[in-house]
């Protein structure tokens, strides 16, 4: 058969014009006088992790030590060029001192103004940018102050009680189990956010098929087929997917939230209920009721991400937040909640398996504090008064910090100014800059030995000796993680409960070394995580 001519001029054009549309910032970096990681067409510099071939910490770490004498190189996220610091000064000076060129995180996904789209995640907090994104970062910020958190962690305290009461009764019934942590975790994290985010009362353990639970699992599973190709159209599409308003939160969980949401402040505002949680502050912040400044206290932790003087200086009008903002809010706190806070506590519990004498440390201070309690529940005072968890959560969030990397986009041009002969540096308008904080966490210059855990890094002599901007593990700057303080409480609340009633035991299924799930994927072990949980007497 022969071929119509006109076809194969048809398919070769569309071929080239594909082939052009992949390539037309690969030499993006050329005009730039700073090396870059090698590109290669749709790839970028990313063939190795979109292929799985290794984990999101370990291309991050990899990347930046590609050029240990550079403080700022190139890479491409596929079609992406991303600027990368590696110098701690300079990453503090993009995050804080000159926050105004760097307000809002890439434009990945739309940031949609039209006040009756039914799209979800434009209405969040992490995607908000400009003027919106102050307004309802002020708005918000009164609700994660550290005495909004002693309100809730009543809460939390229940649910960690629920969760050893749990384990105690299966301890004693089959005698002492091995468990894969992260679920252990994540139906822990399941039950405190539904109880904090939602007003929703839940167990997890005793219920496990929960359509809350299996809700949150779904939400947090980016590796979904058709959750993974939408996230691939924002990266390569990023115009058509907005135009088209498609949501990464699926129709039915969105639903699903929206109306428990709605009917908690039905149910509350019908019958003039009160309860600590997160529902209440939101009604209360938009109703403007909330008083709009930040507190530091005494004995916070030192992972704490600060709310900035440019937030909490600002004044806003409440009807910012109506009802679709609130539950955007609570979605996005529940997908962020409910998988990188059960890490921490899985990776927290893994070092002190494999390093008992750590382990020991923390379980007599923890014993000190329940025995000072004279029977009481741990209140939320005494656990900010615990120095060594304090270490413990601090150097766990270094080795294995909730996000490798984060993102900002440059708003107007910034100029860098060489030192010591070096040439000056242009970050040009709608540039990405990604900040690096894998790598800067293991960086030998500011955590001697980093592949060592070593909690004593984090105490009252040493810790101020940490440059700040070299420990992200929530940021740093205005757009830090506003909920850094609950989940430092979740943490440290589960950990001071499993610890004072079991002893955390590896079995050759604990991975030593620690071999990390390889692609996009959150932070997690590549074959689970796997230890006994040896009730204490």
């Amino acid at each position: 058969m022969e071929l119509n001519p006109l076809y194969v001029i048809a398919f070769v054009s569309v071929l080239l014009a594909l082939y052009l549309y992949l390539t037309k910032n690969n030499g993006f970096f050329k005009n730039h006088p700073i090396p870059c990681l090698p590109v290669e067409p749709l790839f970028g510099s990313t063939r190795r992790l979109i292929l799985k071939r290794t984990s999101f910490q370990d291309f991050v770490r990899a990347s930046y030590d590609r050029f240990p004498h550079a403080k700022i190189f190139g890479m491409f996220e596929m079609l992406t060029p991303m600027f990368v610091p590696r110098d701690a000064e300079l990453i503090k000076r993009i995050l804080v001192k000159d926050f105004d060129h760097f307000v809002n995180h890439r434009s990945m996904f739309p940031s949609n103004d039209d006040p009756d789209s039914t799209m979800l995640l434009p209405k969040t907090l992490f995607v908000m940018k400009d003027q919106r994104w102050r307004n309802m970062r002020t708005t918000l910020s009164p609700t994660f102050t550290g005495s909004k958190m002693r309100q809730m962690f009543e809460l939390i305290v229940e649910c960690s009680e629920r969760m050893v009461q749990h384990y105690r009764r299966e301890a004693e019934t089959t005698g002492p189990q091995e468990y894969e942590l992260k679920d252990v975790f994540i139906r822990f994290t399941n039950d405190a956010i539904a109880s904090c985010a939602f007003g929703v009362q839940v167990d997890s353990f005793e219920d496990e098929k929960n359509v809350f639970f299996q809700y949150g699992k779904e939400l947090t599973n980016f590796a979904r087929p058709h959750v993974f190709l939408k996230m691939m159209g924002y990266q390569v599409f990023p115009a058509l997917m907005a135009r088209m308003q498609i949501d990464l939160f699926d129709r039915k969980h969105s639903q699903f939230f929206t109306e428990l949401f709605h009917q908690s402040v039905e149910t509350r505002e019908k019958h003039g209920i009160l309860r600590p949680d997160m529902v209440h502050l939101l009604m209360q912040a938009r109703k403007g009721t909330l008083q709009r400044h930040t507190e530091k206290e005494a004995n916070e932790s030192f992972a704490t991400a600060y709310e900035s003087e440019c937030v909490q200086n600002t004044e806003v009008p409440s009807e910012t937040l109506d009802e679709t903002a609130m539950v955007a809010q609570c979605i996005i706190f529940f997908v962020a909640g409910f998988d990188a806070v059960a890490n921490a506590m899985t990776f927290v519990a893994y070092e002190l398996a494999i390093a008992p004498t750590i382990q020991q440390t923390l379980y007599d201070e923890i014993l000190a504090t329940h025995d000072a309690l004279d029977g009481k529940s741990v209140t939320y005072d005494a656990l900010q008064k615990m120095h060594y968890l304090d270490m413990v959560v601090s150097e766990t969030l270094r080795k294995w910090p909730p996000n490798p990397a984060s993102d900002r986009m440059c708003t107007k041009e910034y100029k860098i100014v060489g030192e010591d002969g070096e040439p000056d540096v242009t970050i040009p308008q709608g540039a990405t800059v990604s900040i690096p904080i894998a790598g800067l966490h293991y960086d030998p210059r500011y955590y001697p030995e980093p592949e060592r855990f070593d909690p004593e890094r984090f105490n009252e002599e040493n810790k101020h000796k940490i440059p700040q901007g070299a420990y992200l593990p929530f940021g740093l700057g205005p757009r830090n993680c506003i909920a850094s303080r609950f989940a430092l409480m979740e943490v440290k609340a589960i950990i001071y409960h499993l610890l004072l009633n079991f002893k955390f035991e590896p079995t050759n299924r604990t991975p030593i070394p620690m071999r990390l799930a390889k692609g996009f994927s959150t932070l997690r072990a590549e074959k689970g995580m796997h230890m006994k949980l040896i009730p204490r007497k």
